[in-house]
């Protein structure tokens, strides 16, 4: 089974799941804005973190179904799902299969877009640098998630992001990216899903198209967005204001498509 950590004792549940090449370690500066009303169950996705390899490619299905383990384990009836990135497909496969125990799902500077061919392509050519390069690939990857105005101040930040990458299993990644390729589009999930949906972005989020993103949401009353000043690590650019929008979305109301 996936590896885990629980922390708090709150009613309600959310389970954070990270993305690409992270592990549940990156919610830390989040977690402490994050309110007391929340038991928060952090999991290391197939490949990620203390979690096992399982095979040559891991499907964002897959790691959904893998998920569903740890929360059926822990006999978890209904929780709340936040996923970054490459946890938000993994969140969304999740809602495919499981919708009617999720309270409310959280894009957190995510997509529901399957990749076009150019980002496929990109995603095939980087199979071989991994394999070849990884510590290149991460070094002059990582630093793009962040926003390009704040390099200096966000330096630290972004040296604990390449740490984290390249403590990733390497086999663990290869499959990852393989599955990102083979995502499918979960624009149906979001227009089936009855629970709160909320979506937070980066307006310098290099790695999702957040204008695509924000402006094809389908037209509902159970979702909100949100685009902040940042790139597309909210966790470790604006923990506070991502915990904020979290406590009152999930706990309270706030006005349709608040901009922070």
């Amino acid at each position: 089974m996936l590896n885990y950590e629980i922390s708090g004792t709150g009613k309600e549940h959310l389970v954070l799941l990270h993305g690409f090449m992270e592990n549940l370690t990156i919610w830390e500066d989040m977690a402490a804005h994050l309110s007391d009303q929340f038991t928060l169950i952090k999991i290391d996705l197939p490949g990620h973190g203390l979690s096992q390899v399982y095979g040559e490619i891991h499907t964002m299905e897959f790691m959904a179904t893998e998920v569903k383990k740890v929360t059926d384990s822990l006999n978890i009836e209904s929780f709340h799902l936040l996923g970054h990135s490459m946890g938000g497909y993994t969140t969304l496969a999740f809602t495919q299969k499981f919708p009617e125990i999720l309270k409310s799902i959280t894009l957190f500077f995510s997509s529901y877009f399957a990749d076009d061919e150019e980002k496929k392509e990109q995603r095939q050519k980087s199979l071989r640098i991994i394999k070849e390069a990884f510590p290149a690939y991460v070094n002059a990857g990582v630093p793009n998630l962040f926003n390009p105005n704040e390099k200096d101040y966000l330096e630290g930040k972004i040296d604990h992001a390449k740490k984290i990458a390249l403590s990733t299993n390497n086999d663990g990644v290869l499959a990852a990216v393989k599955g990102m390729i083979e995502r499918t589009d979960k624009t149906s999930v979001l227009d089936q899903f009855e629970g709160k949906i909320l979506v937070i972005a980066g307006k310098h989020d290099n790695a999702v198209k957040t204008d695509l993103v924000i402006n094809n949401l389908p037209d509902k009353t159970n979702i909100k967005s949100y685009v902040l000043d940042c790139g597309h690590n909210g966790h470790w650019e604006k923990p506070g204001i991502c915990a904020e929008i979290i406590n009152t979305e999930l706990l309270h109301h706030l006005p349709k498509n608040f901009v922070f």
